[in-house]
This record gives structure tokens, sequence and C-alpha cells, in this order.
């Protein structure tokens, strides 16, 4: 029976890019947990974990168009050094975040640093990507009323405040 929405969903994984290099893992950090139905992971990732059994492992390759997107030259962009608070560190490979005009946030990686221009990319880093995940299930409960309200997982796996 598939799993519900406004489930936690505790799950370990590695995820690996078709050369085998991996670019997330549960291994050190501990188990991953996600509030089901809400849009918190992948939906093609959320659809193959929804009819796994607690306990069990399974293998899912996603092409880029399922994951994060084909790769878009027409989001990279070269700007002015100026469009910059003084204190930013303008080095390839940081990360920020933008806002556009309607408030929506916006990351962006520098790619580029030539001497006043600075090149961003608002692509997501795994875009342009197939992504290959090793999955285990370990764990499906009802989320508490507290973590719907809050929109995340509460305790291990998940966000920890309050």
């Amino acid at each position: 029976m598939p799993i519900e929405a406004n489930k936690v969903v505790t799950l370990n994984f590695t995820l690996t890019d078709d050369a085998g290099n991996v670019l997330d893992s549960t291994d050190q950090g501990g188990s991953f947990s996600y509030i089901s139905g809400r849009g918190m992971v992948l939906p093609k990732l959320e659809e193959a974990v929804s009819v796994m059994m607690i306990g069990t492992k399974k293998q899912l390759k996603l092409e880029a168009a399922d994951a994060y997107g084909n790769y878009n030259d027409q989001i990279v962009q070269v700007v002015g050094k100026e469009n910059f608070p003084e204190d930013f560190v303008l080095e390839v490979g940081m990360e920020y975040m933008a806002s556009n005009p309607e408030g929506v946030q916006m990351p962006f990686t520098i790619t580029e640093v030539n001497g006043d221009e600075i090149t961003i990319d608002f692509n997501h880093p795994f875009a342009g990507m197939n992504l290959n995940f090793d999955l285990e299930l370990l764990d499906v409960r009802d989320a508490t009323a507290e973590e719907l309200a809050h929109g995340h997982v509460h305790g291990p796996g998940g966000h920890h405040h309050h």
C-alpha cells in the first residue's frame, strides 16, 4: 500500500552521478526524514519510496529531466562586482541567495570571477545530471501536529529546535 501524505518517512541513501561519484549520503550524518506529500523531495524519488516496504532497499535512477532538470544556459549571467555588498566573498564555488522582485529566494553559485565581472549560475548544482540513488526505507510514522504545522520533521533525522 503506498505511503499516504503527511507521514514521516525515514531513509538512508547514497546519491551518485553516472561516474559513481558520491554526491550526497546519509553514511556520516545519520538517516534522512521528510514529510510525505509536501514536495520536500524530488517527485520521482518520493514516488519510488512510497511503494517500498520498511526494511527494504531499492536502486533508483533519475534522468536529469526528472531530477533537477536539464542545464539551462539562459539562467547564467555576468554581473558587475558593484551588484554585491563590499564584504561578499567573490570566489568560484561560493553559493549565495538572491531575491527576485516578487521576493522569491533564488540560490546561485559563482562560477567565474574575471576582474569586476562575476558570472553567476542559477542552475541547481545537480542540473543536467542523471542521479542514482541507493535507498533503504527505515521507518514510516504519522507526522505530529507540530511537525505538520511547522512543515518539517522534528527529532532524529529531522529538524531540531524549540
